[in-house]
């Protein structure tokens, strides 16, 4: 049984900022198609204005995804530390250090239960995201991640 965590939307950047960004891209491209070739200051303008656009449309997707996902990850690995911590009673530096971002955000699916001993089995057997996924029994669904 797979976990499914549907996409969460921040309204002001993906249905404000966002559509205004692209239907301005499209406006400065459509004003550049029909002055290029041409010479003159307009023509340049028109591409200026439409190079600018497009940086700023970029900008805004990458920039407002990977803050939020380098965040997330970094929350995320301090959340399976400190379930580690409170189920076992012992760190779980030793093992985080072989293990890589993906197995440990498949490890928060894993009940508190089996946490300890699929940890263990993650590092030591090399387990792949997919192999965790597959040994865990009792899912702890992550519905607030983006």
């Amino acid at each position: 049984m797979a976990a499914k965590n549907p996409a969460q939307y921040y309204p002001l950047h993906h249905f404000v900022v966002l559509p205004l960004t692209l239907l301005m891209v499209g406006y400065t491209i459509r004003r550049y198609v029909g002055v290029a070739g041409d010479d003159s200051e307009i023509s340049r303008l028109w591409f200026s204005l439409a190079a600018v656009t497009l940086l700023f449309f970029v900008t805004v997707v990458m920039l407002r995804q990977h803050y939020a996902l380098v965040l997330q990850d970094r929350v995320a690995r301090l959340e399976v530390r400190q379930r580690y911590f409170e189920v076992s009673g012992q760190r779980f530096a030793s093992l985080e250090k072989n293990l890589t971002l993906k197995q440990i955000l498949t490890l928060r699916l894993a009940g508190d239960q089996e946490l300890p001993a699929l940890a263990q089995a993650a590092a030591q057997e090399k387990l792949t995201p997919k192999d965790i996924l597959a040994r865990i029994n009792d899912y702890q669904f992550d519905t607030i991640r983006v």
